[in-house]
Parts: C-alpha cells; structure tokens; sequence
C-alpha cells in the first residue's frame, strides 16, 4: 500500500489575511481560490512539492455543526488551541527571522526541545498554531 498526504484543512477567519500570511510570509504557492457564496477556500502549498497542499477553510462550511459548536470552534482557534499544523525548514533561524519581519504572532521562539528537535512556534492569523522544526 502507498498512501501519501494530499491535503489538510486549517479553518480561516479572514480569507485575505490568511492568503497574506501563507503566501507572502511563508512563500507558499496559492493553488487554487474558490468562492461560494460569502465563503473562501484557499489551498496553498509549498513550492516544490505540488501533491501536497494546505486548504484553508471557513469553518462556517460545515452544515452538520450546530450554532454552539461553531462558537466553540472559533474561541479555541482565538486561543490556538483548535489545530496545529507542524512544518519543517533546514534554516529555522532565517525562517524565523522572516516571520518575525512579517509581524508574525509569535508563541515561542527557537529552542533545543527536550525530545530532541530544535523549533518555534507561531499562530496564523485565524490563530491556528504552527511549530516549525529544523530539519537538515
């Protein structure tokens, strides 16, 4: 069996915001932008690796949650706590330098971790947490 990883949904709560943050700070490809009514989906992925892709998503999309479960999900994306996204770069300290440059949210900064990585941690705009590991 080979089974690889397409695509992963992050929720937004500003389409533009999110599109800023992926593309311009991050350098993602913008892959596609989709409307539908007054929703967005935006699916972004690093260049270099096309069968791999991020689609941000509103989190108003889902008809089967209710009215109380949507606010819950939007108060713990406001905290950070809804969902994380772990990436990797072989230079942690010049990417973190441009997340600092583009007013970034800034959790941690660089650390040696006790279970041997060496990362920082981030929140997008919707406040989703992302923690960049160094990879060589």
């Amino acid at each position: 069996m080979n089974i690889t990883i397409h695509s992963s949904f992050l929720p937004h709560t500003d389409p533009e915001a999110s599109l800023a943050f992926y593309r311009d700070v991050l350098g993602f490809e913008v892959r596609l932008d989709v409307g539908y009514q007054d929703m967005r989906w935006i699916t972004v992925g690093p260049p270099g690796q096309p069968d791999t892709a991020i689609v941000l998503s509103p989190p108003a999309a889902d008809p089967g949650i209710t009215d109380d479960e949507r606010r819950t999900i939007e108060e713990m994306m406001a905290k950070g706590t809804y969902s994380t996204l772990v990436l990797a770069t072989p230079d942690l300290d010049a990417t973190f330098e441009r997340l600092q440059a583009g007013n970034t949210d800034i959790v941690q900064e660089p650390i040696e971790q006790h279970y041997g990585v060496r990362d920082c941690a981030v929140r997008d705009p919707a406040g989703n947490m992302l923690r960049i590991q160094e990879r060589g």
